[in-house]
């Protein structure tokens, strides 16, 4: 109930002296008292009525009004049996503190008032139950029905809730995906794999442009990693929210938790077919058995012209946890089978070559956001093939995504990818020669240029380095290091001298290039 419920029609005959303006405040009890200072017994809410005993001179009315405004009280009620009418500075310092202020007159009794508070604030409670029970069958019921989607649609109208449903990369999983620009789900999704890397407690929160957001994983406790967990995200701060909507957050994380777990359930056909496919392809089957265990993998039974091969490896990933991740990175059409503990081919309908990017430059900028949740020595690697046919391309489209995936490992950064158009390149030689033959040929040909520049505080490697990207023209590389000719002559000699070799043949140029490659 509201304090302006106390002076309706059939409720104690109770005078209104201050506070005109504070009517709607909500009353959730009834505190009696005449302590000096009740402030410790107070949580909220409270209508407090008082006989006034505790006042023994004016400049005690403001100091007990100041408790009770400390304390969150919604009203005071003040008894004029006891010492007559209610004092004009009582009344001044309510109306200061904006305090309501009800004289209760010395014919009703202080029972009276309690007995019909607490009347009106059970129903109350009873109208609040109902209430819950009817959204809780209503949540239930969209659930069952319209999925997530029509969930989140019944918060946002209702309660005024707006909220999505990101996969790790950013992707909406439900929600009004019109509402929440890329580049703003790129950066949540970032935010929240940050923090959960570093061990943060959820809600995360991100503030973005006028707006803060706050971000909470939708899975299991169970689950392998965060890479692979769904992200609720909720407008606003829940920190600052009632307990009530901060709890109705909390529940309908659970129950996005849990539809993510059905839906996890319901893949355990395409899971099963991606081995199948796998094994397919491993031991050379026929075309036309491999064009049928696609053909069995897609909703309406259509197969699509040309496929694409990812190869994938991960590391400081808990064992068999890359398997869901590219699972909820990539499209829903890929099928993804696990190889060993820490790898995974996916499968998937390559985008048609007219408006499809370069494959790899796709599948890089769809792993990107994961980059934040992986710690320090955490990598994930991927090799991506050529569109393939579907009849009899797989095979070697597959041979052709492992080839790949050698050339990202060869890379820095924790989300490496390298794709077919590198293979004809001299890059894919250097990723099939061992890491050993590899350092010791570069330090055989660079080390003396090394040790001269550290000793001497020169720039010949870097000299080296644009000297070879001018082609060897002198006059452009001079004008690239801003430099005389006549100096840049002196450095490459002095290079030709440390390691024995002819900066003029190209076969010596040929080394230095590759041996600058593998730095």
């Amino acid at each position: 109930m509201r304090v302006r419920d106390l002076l309706a029609p059939g409720a104690p005959r109770l005078r209104l002296l201050a506070g005109e303006d504070e009517l709607d405040r909500q009353v959730t009890g009834v505190m009696t008292t005449d302590l000096q200072d009740p402030g410790r017994f107070l949580h909220g809410g409270e209508l407090v009525l008082t006989g006034m005993l505790w006042r023994t001179a004016p400049a005690d009315s403001a100091r007990f009004v100041r408790t009770l405004v400390a304390g969150g009280a919604a009203a005071l009620g003040a008894g004029e049996v006891e010492v007559g009418p209610v004092p004009a500075d009582l009344v001044e310092a309510c109306r200061r503190h904006r305090l309501p202020l009800l004289a209760v007159p010395d014919d009703i009794a202080f029972g009276t008032v309690t007995e019909y508070v607490g009347r009106h604030v059970s129903a109350g409670r009873a109208a609040d139950l109902a209430a819950l029970v009817d959204r809780h069958r209503l949540l239930v019921s969209a659930a069952d029905t319209g999925g997530l989607d029509a969930v989140l649609d019944l918060l946002g109208g209702d309660l005024d809730l707006d909220c999505w449903v990101l996969t790790p990369t950013g992707h909406v999983i439900a929600g009004s995906a019109d509402r929440l620009t890329p580049a703003d789900r790129d950066r949540l999704a970032r935010a929240h794999l940050a923090a959960q890397q570093r061990g943060h407690h959820p809600p995360h929160r991100v503030r973005l442009a006028d707006c803060t957001y706050s971000l909470l994983p939708a899975a299991e406790p169970a689950t392998a990693t965060a890479l692979a967990d769904w992200i609720l995200a909720v407008a606003g701060d829940l920190t600052e929210w009632p307990a009530k909507r901060r709890q109705l957050a909390e529940n309908l994380c659970r129950l996005v938790a849990t539809e993510r777990t059905r839906r996890d359930e319901s893949r355990r056909l395409r899971r099963r077919l991606a081995d199948e496919l796998l094994d397919l392809l491993r031991h050379g089957a026929a075309p036309a058995e491999t064009a049928r265990a696609l053909r069995a993998s897609t909703t309406d039974g259509a197969g699509h012209p040309h496929w694409l091969v990812l190869s994938a490896d991960a590391t400081g990933l808990p064992d068999g946890a890359l398997r869901p991740v590219l699972e909820e990175a990539l499209p829903g059409t890929a099928l993804v089978a696990a190889v060993g503990r820490s790898g995974a081919v996916a499968v998937l309908p390559a985008p048609n070559a007219a408006d499809a990017a370069v494959p790899a430059d796709a599948v890089r900028a769809l792993l990107a956001p994961l980059e934040a949740g992986l710690d320090a020595d955490g990598r994930i690697t991927v090799g991506v093939c050529a569109p393939a046919a579907e009849s009899d391309g797989l095979r070697g489209a597959l041979e052709e995504s492992r080839h790949a995936r050698r050339i990202a490992a060869s890379r820095p950064g924790r989300i490496r990818v390298a794709g077919a158009e590198e293979l004809a390149s001299h890059v894919l030689l250097l990723a099939a020669v061992p890491a050993e033959v590899r350092r010791a040929f570069r330090a055989r040909l660079l080390d003396p240029v090394t040790a001269y520049d550290q000793e001497h505080q020169a720039d010949l490697l870097h000299t080296l380095a644009a000297f070879l990207r001018s082609d060897g023209s002198w006059t452009r590389c001079a004008a690239q290091l801003h430099v005389h000719v006549n100096t840049l002559r002196y450095r490459i000699g002095r290079i030709e001298e440390l390691t024995g070799r002819d900066l003029s043949r190209l076969e010596d140029r040929v080394d230095f290039y590759l041996a600058l490659e593998l730095a």
